[in-house]
Parts: structure tokens; sequence; C-alpha cells
């Protein structure tokens, strides 16, 4: 072995040593050999055993969708199933065993079209992949002879249990992340109980599960008819047709691209989740994942739909643990009742999260309730103890302030505004790789109460307030003026 050969083991073994992701780990194999051997590219080709498809084992959603390169690699990895002590140079089946006239007399080839060399993947007796090299001279660099094949076969091995192994931790991590989908879907309806919340969650988390696909979910209405939920549209007419034969059973398109998944309640079909992928074929594994995510995405829905009933009569927001809306409405009646009885001062403010959708479509709607959770907090740690705080719907909140001024309300709004700007929201709940905590802003418009007017117009005004505070620039607080109300008209 002469000093070149040394330092590209040397090198080779630094790489297992020093890597962990897959894509560095490919990205320094490329890099040394075209160094080393001056190659043009470097494939790694994983067996898709359920599709019989091979994928770029670091882009693992991405299949080869040629299909004359398909043929090409499956005739390839058909001979390394026979054996794996051979590779392939062009179309000739080679032995590592060659002496150096044999591998001279090879590499001189006269009707060599290119100089592409196939190694088997195989961990365990199984091969599972090909490696598939194109040199631009196989003169270039290191000496060609038995020691140089010799050498990529230990190379080759070594990559071969590397690659072995994070297949193998793939599986674990998918089945790992399955059972926290489950349990993610089964939780949802601690702090949530209305459709509105309940299924863009549950969307996203089996989206990013199978995030080789897209998913819809469909549920019925009135009529017995499927109407899209979520996302915003479905533009494949395919989908609709097939959703008119859905009854009890999983409906499977032909081309196994398409995949009808019944949401079952008790009684009835509630509706149906459908995963559509655009890159290849559902694999039965996928099928059995979707299953059983649908099932205990069905059971939540079915619970959530029990406590939405029961809950009609509730006075605290689920999420937030502050007044519901129903809440509010009562206490507004009853707060303005009072402040005319007595003839006392009342405010109110009334808050919206600044962005807020951006939030939700970032980082996901689970992210989106810490986010609302910690403003909930924020609130009620800012206003005094007799104040009535209230979520009154998505990410807006009104607090009825009883007995204050309209300049006291002013000084408690810039306080909640500040604390809210100054907060770092904990949403390591929502498990957001990388964003264990966000920064939001929020707009409020406050009102005191004219004893002339009705509570809704109390109400109303602070919303035009708020209002104004958006159009201006946010994160900021405005006090309603009759000229608000004369504007609109």
């Amino acid at each position: 072995m002469n000093s070149n050969e040394a330092q590209f083991l040397l090198e080779n073994a630094k790489i297992y040593m020093e890597t962990q992701s897959s894509q560095e780990f490919v990205e320094r194999f490329e890099n040394l050999f075209k160094l080393y051997y001056g190659i043009n590219k470097i494939d790694f080709l994983t067996l898709d055993y359920n599709t019989g498809i091979f994928r770029d084992f670091v882009k693992d959603w991405v299949y080869i969708n040629e299909p004359e390169k398909q043929k090409k690699i499956g005739k390839v990895f058909e001979e390394f199933q026979k054996r794996t002590d051979i590779f392939v140079y062009n179309d000739k089946v080679c032995e590592y065993k060659m002496t150096d006239e044999q591998i001279e007399e090879l590499i001189q080839m006269k009707n060599a079209e290119s100089n592409t060399v196939f190694f088997p993947i195989y961990s365990m007796a199984r091969t599972f992949g090909v490696i598939e090299i194109e040199f631009k001279d196989l003169r270039y660099g290191l000496e060609i002879n038995k020691a140089f094949f010799d050498i990529l076969h230990v190379v080759f091995m070594q990559l071969s249990v590397s690659i072995y192994n994070h297949v193998v931790q793939e599986h674990m991590a998918t089945g790992l992340n399955f059972y926290d989908a489950m349990k993610n879907i089964a939780k949802i309806i601690e702090n949530q109980y209305e459709l509105e919340y309940i299924i863009p969650q549950i969307g996203e988390m089996i989206d990013r599960f199978i995030s080789s696909h897209l998913i819809y979910i469909f549920l019925k209405d009135e009529k017995g008819q499927f109407r899209l939920f979520w996302p915003a549209n479905c533009h494949n007419e395919e989908i609709f047709k097939m959703l008119n034969e859905v009854k009890n059973e999983v409906i499977v398109s032909k081309d196994m691209r398409i995949g009808i998944f019944p949401i079952k309640g008790e009684d009835s079909n509630l509706g149906a989740l459908v995963a559509y992928s655009t890159i290849g074929k559902l694999t039965p594994n996928e099928i059995d994942y979707l299953v059983e995510l649908t099932k205990q995405s069905g059971i939540t829905i079915q619970r959530a739909n029990v406590y939405s009933e029961v809950l009609k009569h509730a006075t605290l927001d689920a999420l937030t643990g502050l007044n519901n809306r129903r809440q509010f409405e009562i206490r507004l009646k009853q707060e303005t009742a009072q402040s005319v009885r007595k003839n006392t001062d009342l405010c109110g403010l009334m808050l919206d999260i600044d962005y807020f959708k951006r939030v939700n479509d970032t980082y996901g709607h689970a992210a989106g309730d810490c986010v609302i959770r910690g403003i909930a907090e924020i609130i009620s740690k800012t206003v005094r103890e007799y104040d009535i705080a209230c979520r009154y719907g998505g990410e807006e909140f009104f607090v009825l302030l009883p007995m204050a001024k309209i300049e006291d309300t002013l000084a408690v709004a810039q306080r909640i505004r500040q604390n809210i700007q100054n907060t770092k929201i904990d949403i390591r709940e929502a498990k957001v790789k990388g964003i264990p905590y966000l920064q939001v802003t929020a707009s409020i418009g406050i009102n005191y109460f004219d004893k002339k007017v009705t509570p809704e117009e109390f109400y109303q005004g602070a919303d035009k307030a708020l209002y104004q505070s958006k159009i201006n620039g946010r994160n900021r607080v405005t006090i309603y003026e009759e000229s608000m109300s004369k504007s609109e008209n």
C-alpha cells in the first residue's frame, strides 16, 4: 500500500468518526472520492422493499422516476443479491480477485460507453442498495490495480454497515414518531373541543408524520356530503370521485397514489382522511399507519363533539382558563347595568395578537395554542383581581375593568402590551425543532363606558379602537373616539 492509498483510508475512517447526519456523511464521502479519484458523481441508492423502487439514501423521499435507470439499477441489484463479493463495471460483472492483467484489460475496453462502477450496499447477509460511481477517468489519481479494488471493497463494506445502521435507526424513529402522533392526537381535547382548532392540529400532526404525501381532512355536513375541512383547497378531481364511494373501508386508487381512510364515529362515518402521494405509491406500511392514525382521529373528533355539547353551558375557556365568550356576554351586561345603577366608572380593553396567522402557518397550531395560553397568563398577571378577563375567540381577548377611569385603563393596556412584547413565550410543548420560544406583539383598543350607549356599542367601540391600532402599525394602544364611528359610515 502506497502513501496515497493509506491517506485515503485514513480520511475515510475520519468520516465515520466525525459525522452523524447522513447528508454530511455522503457529502464528505463524495468530496473524498473527487479528491482522490476524480469522479463526476456518486449516488447511494437504497431499495424500498414495499414499492420495489430505489430511493436516494439521503433524500429518501426522492424516487428514481426514470424507468430506464430503475431497470438498469434493478438489473445490477439482482447480481448483488446473488453474491456481494463482486462489483459491476458498466455492464460487466467483475470479481475482486481479478489479476492486474485482467483489470488492465477491463479498463482498456474499446466499447466502454462510460466509466461507471457499481458496488453493493449490504449487511447481515442482505443486499438493500447500490452505490453508483461515475469516474472521469479510471486512470486518474491512484494506480488502478488489484489493490485499488481491494481498498474499495473494504471501504464499501464499512459504508454498508453505516448505511444499514442509519436505515434501522430511521425505522425506529418512524415507530416512535407514530406513537407520538397517536398520543398527541389523543391529547388535543385536553385544551380544545372546537373542530376549527382540532382538525388543523390533527392534519398537521399526520402531515408531519407522512411528510411525503399530501393530507386532506373531509367532514360530513348535515346532508351527509363530504366537505373539505383542512387545508383550504383540494384540486384533485379523482379524490372527490373516490369520496363518493366511501363507506366503511379504506379505498386505495389503482395506481396506489390516493388513499381514502374513513373517520368513524360510534354510529356513523364522521368524514374521511385522504392521503395523496405526488412522488410514488402509498406503501403497505404507510397505509397501516394511516389506518391507525385515522382511528385515533375519529375517537378524538367524536369526543370533541360530545364535549362541545356538554361545554355549551360552561363559563371558562378550555385552552386558557379565562372566561369564555358566552360568559363574557353575560358579564358585559351585568357590569354595564351595575355601572348605570351605581354611576361608577367602567372601561374595557380588547386585545388581538399581531400576525397570529403567521404563527400557526409557520410553527403549527400547537405552537399557536402555546402562544394563546402565554398571552392569557400575561393578561391575568397584569390586571387586577376583580377585573374580568375573557377569551373572546381565536386570538382575541377582552378585559372589563370596573371602577377604572380611561387613564387608568390606558396604563394597564400599555403594561399588558409591553409585557407581551418583552416575554419569550414557551412553545416547547409544540416540539418545533430548534424553536423553544416565540416573541409576539399585540394591538389593543380601549373604550370608556358612556351610560348613554348599549353594552354592545360599548364593546364595539373597543373593537373599533383595536382596528385603528392595527391599521396604524400594530403593537400599540388606541383609545376609542366618536370620529372612529363616523369614519366607518
